[in-house]
């Protein structure tokens, strides 16, 4: 069972570590964003401002997409590693939400193979 929204926490962080994420996904800066927007609809986010999705990094074990989106209630980040095919995902939120609907949503989107969840209350 996964931790929920508790009483008197600051907010709740879920980081989401898949492995074998289907390439052409974690590769394709729209399809990154596209994943963004569901997933804010799906957990009733709303965005502030432009999802943010950037290529860099000059060691080729951590070269990928890097994605930052703000959302009214804190951010949703996440680094997206093409050695590996591993997508690392934090989403952290001083409004309730259902971790176990945001991961699920997530490992599917991105045809994961294998997923870490970590889900904690913040105070």
């Amino acid at each position: 069972v996964l931790p929920k929204f508790e009483d008197g926490a600051w907010g709740l962080m879920t980081s989401i570590d898949l492995e074998k994420c289907a390439p052409g996904l974690i590769r394709d800066a729209a399809a990154i964003k596209k994943y963004v927007y569901e997933l804010c609809d799906l957990i009733e986010m709303k965005r502030f401002g432009e999802c943010h999705v950037v290529h860099f990094g000059e060691d080729e074990r951590v070269a990928g997409y890097s994605m930052f989106q703000l959302i009214e209630t804190s951010c949703i980040s996440a680094h997206f590693a093409n050695e590996s095919n591993t997508s690392y995902i934090d989403i952290f939120s001083c409004k309730a939400y259902d971790p176990k609907i945001a991961s699920e949503f997530t490992k599917k989107y991105f045809k994961g193979a294998n997923m870490r969840l970590t889900v904690t209350n913040r105070y």
